[in-house]
């Protein structure tokens, strides 16, 4: 499978979206951002995209800031259920969710906000790097 490649068309099968991002790239960001838009207008499910773009941003830009080796991103749909995954190859340390006082203006909140606004989120490690995660589940009309 390609880089970007969407495969999968069948309702019922997952479908998957997956790019590599260059360390010092964060104009990827706002790229992966309407590639997902993108990705969530052509599937069945009914996750917010607004919700799965801020999230993913939040992992991506943590991911590109904290380490020196870019990242994989991977998104994974199924008609109920749609999971973004971060993953970095960063060995030293597992990022712990920031809990920001008044005084910090908009830092600290990304892990926050993934705990807060998803519907399941965890970290699992690899054996270089690992992998942050969080999944959205399809509401009802």
């Amino acid at each position: 499978m390609r880089t970007g490649e969407l495969t999968g068309r069948r309702e019922r099968r997952p479908t998957r979206l997956r790019r590599r991002v260059g360390h010092a790239d964060l104009s990827a960001v706002g790229e992966m951002r309407c590639a997902l838009r993108e990705f969530l207008r052509h599937r069945p499910g009914r996750q917010d995209p607004d919700v799965a773009e801020l999230l993913l941003s939040e992992l991506l830009t943590n991911a590109l800031i904290h380490t020196r080796n870019g990242a994989v991103v991977t998104v994974t749909s199924a008609p109920a259920r749609l999971r973004v995954e971060v993953r970095d190859f960063l060995v030293e340390r597992e990022p712990t969710p920031y809990v920001p006082n008044a005084d910090d203006g908009t830092h600290g909140r990304g892990l926050l906000l993934v705990r807060s606004l998803a519907d399941s989120w965890g970290i699992t490690a690899q054996a270089l790097g690992k992998v942050v995660w969080f999944e959205l589940c399809g509401r009802t009309a």
